[in-house]
């Protein structure tokens, strides 16, 4: 008897993406694009996380990699960022609002991204969590101003950071200028620099950031792509703080979010594996040599199917029989079969339950939702082909007849 099974492969490349809305901005405005990407890594299955893609600039790719490396950091250049004294800056201020002062948002905050297409809504988070920037002073006192009693080496907070921010151990510096980065914990508070001797003015002529971002499980978030923003306000007492003396040239700092995850899902048959013979058990000679009527008739079909996203399984049927396939031999007469699928460890059906012989039905009841809880690449996984004892009672009253239909399995990510 043979039976056609004939399955429809399908290989999804699923772009996430939290992208950036088209936004009119001012020339000078602080707007940055944040970029992130998930895409199944067939040398490590287990690693579900979104790559940061964001291009580095600035002091750590430019003139410390490997210390920014060390401690596990990076810097991001933002080069429309002034900020400019208000006005002389005394020697030893009585308030470091008055001095080198940098309060940032390194609390986690909510960013809702939306899907493009669908309109579904996913949550990611974002903090600041590093700080930097080029400052130029004038000359005199150059660099030595930050000299202080306390710390005579005038590098000593730049070159290190002051609690509660922590160092890369990395400076560039002239006569009166210098770039600085330092690392800021989370929920931290304000790190300042106080300087020793009178400043006539001081400026910021760039920033430098890094941030750290949590986002929701790429396996269970919707193929396609999701966009969203956060915007900062900066200035005195703001999310971004400079002090008081400090006064920035533009009041927000806008992060627009552009991630992509590129989902898998592959199904590959062995050669020939699209045609299905339907055998008893050890075959035929049983009944032929022996009289000993089979009590089924089956085949299993092993696939390997590759999955990083969501899918369900639908069956169609060139000759429908109840709720799913039929077989009819030449003189009209009609059995069902039953097809289901098994599926390895890594794919789970909608309540988390493993899918062992699970039977594939018309109306596709039991096969609506299957999900990835790991990147499952290449694994083996099986069709069951049966025909049942009733119908196989009724087969062998037409012998040297020959049964065959065709059946359609369908496994898609459009759910």
């Amino acid at each position: 008897m043979n039976v056609v099974a004939t399955l429809k492969k399908t290989l999804l490349p699923c772009a996430l993406a939290l992208g950036a809305a088209s936004i009119s901005v001012p020339a000078m405005a602080f707007v940055e694009a944040i970029t992130a990407v998930f895409r199944p890594d067939p040398t490590n299955p287990m690693s579900n996380k979104f790559v940061n893609t964001t291009p580095q600039s600035g002091l750590c790719p430019w003139h410390a990699p490997a210390k920014c490396e060390a401690v596990n950091t990076f810097s991001i250049r933002n080069e429309q960022f002034r900020a400019s004294s208000s006005g002389p800056i005394a020697a030893y201020p009585d308030d470091p609002r008055k001095s080198a002062y940098f309060k940032v948002p390194s609390a986690f905050r909510d960013v809702q991204v939306i899907h493009q297409g669908t309109g579904n809504v996913e949550t990611v988070q974002m903090r600041i969590a590093g700080i930097g920037a080029a400052w130029r002073l004038s000359y005199p006192p150059g660099v030595s101003g930050w000299a202080t009693t306390t710390a005579p080496n005038w590098g000593t907070y730049w070159r290190g950071a002051p609690a509660p921010c922590m160092p890369i151990n990395h400076i560039s510096a002239g006569t009166n200028f210098a770039l600085f980065f330092w690392i800021v914990p989370e929920n931290a508070g304000a790190c300042s620099v106080t300087n020793g001797y009178a400043i006539p003015w001081l400026n910021y002529y760039h920033l430098e950031y890094g941030y750290e971002l949590k986002t929701p499980d790429p396996l269970g978030m919707e193929a396609g792509v999701y966009e969203g923003a956060v915007t900062y306000s900066m200035g005195p007492g703001a999310d971004f703080d400079f002090g008081d003396t400090m006064i920035p040239n533009d009041n927000v700092a806008t992060f627009n979010f552009i991630l992509s995850v590129e989902h898998v899902l592959k199904v590959d048959l062995p050669p020939g594996g699209n045609r299905i013979e339907l055998l008893p058990q050890g075959g035929w000679q049983a009944w032929l040599n022996q009289g000993r009527h089979p009590t089924r008739l089956y085949r299993d079909q092993t696939f390997s199917i590759a999955a990083s996203t969501r899918f369900k399984m639908t069956l169609e049927c060139g000759l429908v029989s109840g709720n799913t396939c039929g077989l009819r031999n030449g003189n009209g007469d009609e059995v069902s079969v039953q097809i289901a699928v098994s599926l390895p460890h890594g794919l789970s059906d909608a309540s988390g339950q493993a899918v062992n012989k699970r039977a594939l039905r018309l109306d596709g009841s039991g096969t609506e939702l299957f999900q990835a809880t790991q990147y499952v690449n290449n694994r083996p996984a099986t069709l069951h082909f049966e025909v049942g004892k009733e119908d196989v009672s009724e087969m062998l009253k037409h012998p040297g007849t020959t049964y065959s239909g065709a059946a359609t399995v369908v496994w898609d990510s459009e759910i």
